[in-house]
């Protein structure tokens, strides 16, 4: 059976929402005073140009891009593992592991402490569960007429 292209874009939107709002609450709430001090500490006045309106337009970009492709790959494991929670769980586990280790070359260039690198990790593992199992929630495929 074909993605339901349609849903697809649906979920992953909602999911793209779900990635910015945590993010946000993340990035300005959260830690954002101990991520600044700590990116500033690496190089001073790094975090200034992290905060440019060029720099946050990318960010909301690309989490709705990663909410896409997150349903994308629920969708397209979905007819080995079945819909549900733990096919989301699936899908969102791939993405945080590939966040992770990408989050890690900040961990060892020294631009994150390892606490600030494990904090962010379980904050991001929290966020592509919840993105994920909605996307999965509002994805459906297509049922064939008889």
């Amino acid at each position: 059976m074909a993605i339901n292209t349609n849903k697809v874009l649906l979920g992953g939107i909602a999911a793209g929402v779900v990635l910015n709002v945590i993010d946000f609450a993340t990035n300005t709430f959260i830690l954002g005073a101990r991520m600044k001090a700590e990116v500033d500490a690496f190089k001073p006045g790094l975090s200034d140009r992290m905060m440019t309106g060029s720099a946050i337009t990318t960010s909301i970009v690309m989490d709705f891009v990663l909410g896409i492709l997150l349903v994308w790959t629920y969708a397209a494991i979905r007819p080995r593992f079945g819909p549900g929670l733990r096919t989301a769980t699936f899908a969102g586990l791939l993405f945080w592991v590939l966040g992770a280790i990408w989050n890690a070359s900040y961990l060892h260039i020294g631009m994150m402490s390892s606490g600030l690198w494990l904090t962010v990790a379980f904050i991001e593992l929290v966020n592509f569960f919840l993105a994920a199992w909605l996307g999965a929630k509002l994805y459906t495929e297509e049922t064939a007429l008889a």
